[in-house]
């Protein structure tokens, strides 16, 4: 007798949506067709030329009439410098204030770069020096002694096998003695194992990218001898309103679409206002130049801006009419800004107080900023 389909089984066969794609599924049609119309030389083992690369992240529209989506929104220069630099043996560390969009911008190299985004070591305070290196299996270990296939690779000794992109996500808050098992790697390519009395050597189109700020909490400075293998790009935070105003924009449309939320440009007038405020207390003047504020302690990344947004268009979604309004970003504009309950708070009530308040068309969000503040 034939067993009836349980749900269990139909969800094992079912398609599985996940609610964040790498970027080489999510805009696997850009590649394949950037790829296609892509004629120029190639490095050893890139699934794309370096001007193609560039394309992908800067975004254009090819001969055939296909649109090539903007990844970065910022000065052409940083990503040609960045894309050059892998296209060489020196690595990649990506460095800037929290939000300016660094490990956004290395996942989207290594996807153009060598089809696979996912060979990533993500730091933290403890973080091992396996995660860099290698570890082992400790069952085949005790059963066999060391072996090779009691060896566990880590995403950075597949990548050298491999001849792809590793990525090294907040490199600065690794302990400065992982960081540098990160030098001979770079310098001399090669992994030594001395358990086994061998060693792996790093495949042409092996590179690094790494992550990093010097401005937050619980960082460690690298050292002078590790810092030499890189090239350093500084990746800024955008440098007009209107640029902040588009990445946020897109940022937030792409995110709503994921999460069935109302689109993102209908509520174009709060992301402004959201960019606006931000802007002002990051730079301690307003827009106009004329009134000087305190700033808080916060970064208010356009990273946050547009998590604030999202977070209003879920309000306006599941709790209003679906249109974005000064309500559903007030809430959020605060958590952003009051980091420090003593200071911030105070630093808030002022801006509210004196910039809000008396700007024109702006009565609406003074109300809410009111409410959510008392």
């Amino acid at each position: 007798m034939t067993m009836p389909e349980t749900s269990a089984t139909t969800a094992e066969t079912a398609r599985v949506e996940v609610l964040r794609p790498h970027a080489e599924d999510a805009f696997a049609d850009e590649l394949t067709a950037l790829a296609a119309a892509d004629d120029r030389p190639r490095p050893a083992r890139w699934r794309l030329s370096p001007w193609a690369v560039a394309t992908y992240l800067l975004g254009g529209t090819l001969p055939d009439g296909t649109v090539i989506t903007p990844k970065y929104v910022g000065p052409r220069r940083i990503i040609e410098v960045a894309v050059t630099t892998l296209a060489t043996d020196r690595a990649l560390l990506l460095l800037g204030v929290p939000g300016t969009a660094k490990t956004w911008v290395s996942e989207h190299l290594a996807a153009a770069v060598s089809g696979d985004s996912t060979l990533l070591v993500q730091g933290t305070a403890g973080t091992p020096e396996e995660a860099i290196r290698y570890g082992w299996n400790y069952a085949s270990l005790l059963a066999h002694g060391p072996s090779r296939d009691a060896l566990v690779s880590s995403p950075v000794m597949r990548a050298m096998a491999e001849g792809m992109t590793a990525r090294v996500e907040e490199l600065t808050r690794i302990p400065a003695d992982v960081q540098d098992s990160l030098i001979t790697i770079l310098s001399e390519k090669t992994l030594p194992v001395p358990e086994l009395g061998q060693e792996i050597q790093a495949v042409r189109g092996f590179n690094v990218i790494a992550t990093a700020n010097d401005r937050d909490r619980g960082i460690n400075d690298l050292s002078s001898a590790l810092r030499r293998r890189f090239n350093t790009v500084v990746l800024p935070l955008p440098a007009t309103a209107e640029a902040e105003v588009d990445i946020v924009s897109r940022r937030v449309d792409q995110i709503g679409r994921s999460l069935d939320l109302p689109g993102g440009l209908e509520g174009i007038a709060e992301i402004r206002r959201v960019v606006t405020v931000f802007r002002e207390l990051r730079d301690g003047v307003t827009a106009d130049g004329r009134t000087k504020i305190k700033s808080p302690s916060g970064t208010l990344s356009t990273a946050e801006a547009i998590s604030v947004v999202t977070n209003g268009l879920a309000l306006a979604a599941h709790f209003g009419d679906g249109v974005l309004r000064p309500g559903d970003v007030a809430s959020g504009i605060l958590g952003a800004v009051v980091r420090d309950p003593a200071t911030d708070r105070v630093i808030w009530q002022e801006y509210v107080e004196t910039v809000v308040r008396e700007r024109d068309g702006w009565k609406d969000f003074y109300r809410a900023c009111r409410e959510v503040g008392a």
